[in-house]
């Protein structure tokens, strides 16, 4: 890889890394998987580079190649016996915002997320960024009118789990 390529890589991971995080967020339970996932996506994505043809935003490709990646792990993390640490869980609230109710809240919403299958929780998750149907449906590889179908049943799923 050139040197031109390399910078535009750091550059474009720099800018864009707060999706990594998010992603790990969403798909670990400490700070320690949380790392490791972030490690692994970012190798991925250096592997995944010289392939990148811009025929998307680099973000979009981003996403893709970090969930396609946090999937594969979790998936193969899903054959040991793993415990969950929602202490760990923290939220950017600043004291003048901080609820406590509020942040009860959101720990249920994880919580909550954290049961659906691994498209599902992909699709909360670009729905959460504020994608639109065509971006969530280009990331996650499904047609735009699948995304939409499936995100009204994982809303109705989400609204029984927190209302039972």
């Amino acid at each position: 890889m050139t040197e031109e390529l390399e910078h535009s890589f750091v550059a474009q991971l720099e800018e864009n890394q707060n999706i990594v995080h998010k992603i790990c967020r969403l798909y670990t339970n400490d700070k320690d998987s949380h790392n490791d996932l972030f490690q692994e996506i970012t190798i991925q994505l250096w592997k995944a580079f010289p392939k990148f043809r811009g025929e998307a935003k680099f973000s979009t490709w981003m996403y893709r190649v970090a969930l396609n990646t946090a999937i594969t792990l979790y998936r193969k993390s899903k054959r040991s016996v793993k415990t969950q640490d929602f202490e760990g869980v923290s939220f950017k609230i600043t004291a003048e915002e901080y609820d406590p109710l509020v942040e009860e809240q959101l720990k249920l919403m994880y919580s909550a997320v954290k049961t659906l299958s691994d498209i599902d929780k992909a699709l909360v998750f670009l729905y959460l960024e504020n994608k639109n149907y065509r971006e969530i449906a280009e990331t996650l590889g499904i047609s735009e009118v699948n995304a939409r179908v499936k995100m009204n049943r994982i809303k109705e799923k989400l609204r029984t789990i927190l209302n039972p």
